[in-house]
């Protein structure tokens, strides 16, 4: 097994455990200690199990090589898991909207301490967990691993947002400010909210990818930066990179004096292909057109 795919493994699996115990407390205490917010919560670390099992399927068949039947590789599989991520994300803020707006039009009662010491816990592992998730999925370049990192960021958010309301509740209760007893309920909207912006990033990203969008300016400048070290090259007719998951592929048009031979253009494209790929490790195929050039085309 490759490094990459055994770290992906890795954090999926510590994805998976650690979710399922949040998961469990989250939704008995948030039951048991009347915090919708908290329950809420718990709703969100139900769908993120579920995501890390998705991963888990789908990190083998991403990291396959190329073969006859998928000759650009495997690497949009993590892009489709990502897209599925953020479908389940924003059915799960849909639910917890419509729980906590339907929360507002009944009376309100406190929540239990034992809310707020879950929400403490839960803050602090999924801080944890997302810087170590985000580190691995950017030195890896994987989608799917940036997409449990998204996942433990929203929960961080979403448990600081649990616990306001179920602290603003409890103080509601002993002061005697009923307006403050509605503090859980509307922390449970706000955590919908949050869940649904993670869940538009995520889906739009990830359309972006399938449909194949031209990758960002900056990247390209880079790109253009490394063919333009090369006098031969008279040039830049087109450029052209796409992601497919965790890689990029370049489709890059230049034109040379039209004198060369056939040898002298396949070694100038073979060295820009092999000094652009030692630049940027994610780049896993430049496919190079080569066009011939005369001066009073200028």
């Amino acid at each position: 097994m490759g490094t990459r795919e055994a770290l992906a493994k890795k954090i999926a699996w510590i994805s998976v455990i650690s979710n399922i115990i949040l998961t469990l407390g989250k939704i008995i205490i948030g039951w048991y200690g009347n915090s919708d917010a908290v329950f809420a919560d718990g709703i969100h670390s139900a769908a993120d199990v579920f995501a890390s099992v998705i991963v888990l399927l789908v990190i083998k068949i991403a990291n396959k090589p190329a073969d006859k039947e998928h000759p650009y590789g495997h690497g949009k599989a993590e892009v489709i898991v990502s897209e599925i991520v953020g479908i389940l994300l924003f059915l799960v803020s849909i639910y917890v909207v419509y729980e906590g707006l339907a929360g507002l039009f009944h009376e309100a009662e406190s929540p239990n301490i034992l809310a707020v010491w879950v929400a403490v816990f839960s803050f602090a592992a999924k801080v944890i967990l997302y810087r170590s998730s985000l580190k691995v999925a950017e030195q890896n370049k994987s989608k799917a691993i940036e997409a449990i990192a998204f996942d433990h960021k929203a929960d961080i958010v979403a448990s600081i947002a649990a616990g306001i309301g179920v602290i603003l509740s409890i103080i509601g209760a002993r002061l005697d400010i009923p307006i403050l007893l509605y503090g859980d309920k509307a922390a449970s909207i706000f955590v919908a909210y949050l869940i649904f912006k993670i869940s538009k990033e995520m889906l739009t990203e990830a359309f972006d990818i399938l449909l194949e969008r031209n990758i960002n300016t900056e990247t390209i400048q880079e790109y253009i930066a490394v063919i333009n070290e090369f006098p031969e090259v008279k040039r830049i007719d087109r450029i052209r990179a796409r992601e497919h998951g965790h890689y990029i592929l370049v489709d890059l048009r230049i034109s040379i004096d039209h004198f060369k031979t056939i040898k002298q253009g396949h070694d100038l494209a073979r060295t820009i292909k092999r000094n652009l790929m030692d630049q940027h490790d994610n780049i896993r195929e430049v496919l190079i057109h080569l066009n011939p050039y005369f001066p009073e085309e200028k």
